[in-house]
């Protein structure tokens, strides 16, 4: 039974490979290139086109700004975009997000949630009839 020749090279610990490449070898692709890489969504995306307001945020970040603030959602996120630093904005207010090398092929929308979580405290006096009863100290 004859070795399988394996072009690809082994991880090392802590390396973040994105479908068997580094993030330097993903940075040396051209978007249509990366756009082959990505599921289906993100790259009909792509292929589409990008929206000016994309355009301009892409242009932002390559220009080297430190923090870029952005209403766009659904921006996706891409391998030159990595070390970044971006401010989403949630509806309400805007939120930091430092781009990670696994938060490649993403939205920036996943990273800034609309929502908060909600934690009920307890009833307050006269909420319910059972709690007309409960003695003041």
């Amino acid at each position: 039974m004859a070795k399988k020749s394996s072009s690809r090279l082994p991880k090392r610990k802590g390396e973040y490979l994105f479908r068997g490449k580094t993030i330097e070898q993903l940075k040396e692709l051209s978007i249509e290139e990366f756009a082959e890489l990505l599921p289906a969504r993100q790259r009909r995306s792509i292929k589409r086109g990008l929206t000016d307001g994309q355009k301009l945020v892409l242009q932002k970040l390559r220009d080297g700004k430190e923090s870029v603030r952005t209403h766009n959602r659904t921006m996706i996120i891409f391998p030159e975009m990595v070390g970044k630093q971006i401010e989403v904005y949630t509806g309400k207010e805007f939120v930091k997000v430092e781009i990670q090398p696994e938060m490649v092929g993403h939205r920036f929308g996943e990273f800034a949630p609309t929502r908060s979580r909600v934690s009920h405290g307890s009833a307050g006096v006269g909420a319910t009839r059972s709690s007309k009863f409960v003695p003041l100290k």
